[in-house]
């Protein structure tokens, strides 16, 4: 439990300090073209998501997400004091790197953000997106195993352009967003929205799942 601990905080040091960081580097080069900004956002978010899984999956399952961890419990495949210290540990690694990233860009360390994310279209938004990257994780280690880190990256890089919210799905990262006035922050007023509708949308997931995927070990 330790090692797999250690995993999900180191993991989601890297995920979080990824999303934040790409976001103020992109927004510093793109020259006011959001659309751009959002590119180079995606696309290494994308891949570090890639090398995280596949380094860090054999040791935790490398969820890096408090709502994958849910559903892992609800399953079954987690006991319920192993769920909380993994969200624990993404809570606290997560937080971590996007300090981390403000150290990098010479930015103040304690921050909030006033990008305002909320409203019914950002709130589907999240929730279709967590409902997809839970059935694709759930999917995927039912049929190819070996393929999940491509799986889930390769999800993450289209839902960021697919969802109005650009696809947080992921509670974690939600509220360690909300520390960071950058490109990709969002207001702590509008955590709560996000987080309801990304849990929803977990669990939805997996009822799914077990609707067209037999009822197999998950691991």
């Amino acid at each position: 439990m330790n090692r797999a601990t250690a995993a999900e905080a180191l993991g989601s040091f890297f995920l979080f300090a990824t999303v934040v960081g790409s976001g103020i580097m992109a927004e510093q080069l793109a020259g006011g073209n959001v659309a751009v900004a959002l590119l180079g956002n995606t696309l290494a978010t994308g891949a570090m998501l890639f090398v995280l899984i596949t380094m860090l999956g054999p040791v935790s399952g490398a969820h890096f997400n408090p709502a994958v961890s849910l559903v892992f419990r609800l399953h079954g495949e987690l006991t319920t004091l192993t769920a909380l210290a993994y969200i624990l540990a993404q809570l606290a690694g997560g937080i971590l790197g996007v300090w981390a990233a403000h150290v990098m860009f010479d930015l103040p360390i304690l921050q909030l953000s006033d990008k305002a994310r909320t409203g019914l279209g950002q709130w589907t938004g999240e929730f279709i997106a967590t409902f997809g990257l839970v059935l694709t994780i759930l999917g995927t280690l039912r049929s190819r195993q070996e393929w999940v880190p491509v799986s889930v990256a390769l999800y993450i890089v289209a839902a960021y352009w697919f969802t109005s919210s650009t696809s947080f799905a992921n509670p974690a990262i939600t509220v360690a967003r909300s520390l960071s006035d950058s490109f990709a922050g969002i207001a702590p007023a509008n955590v709560a929205g996000f987080v309801i509708a990304q849990l929803a949308g977990a669990v939805l997931a997996l009822w799914v799942s077990r609707v067209l995927f037999p009822p197999e070990a998950l691991v």
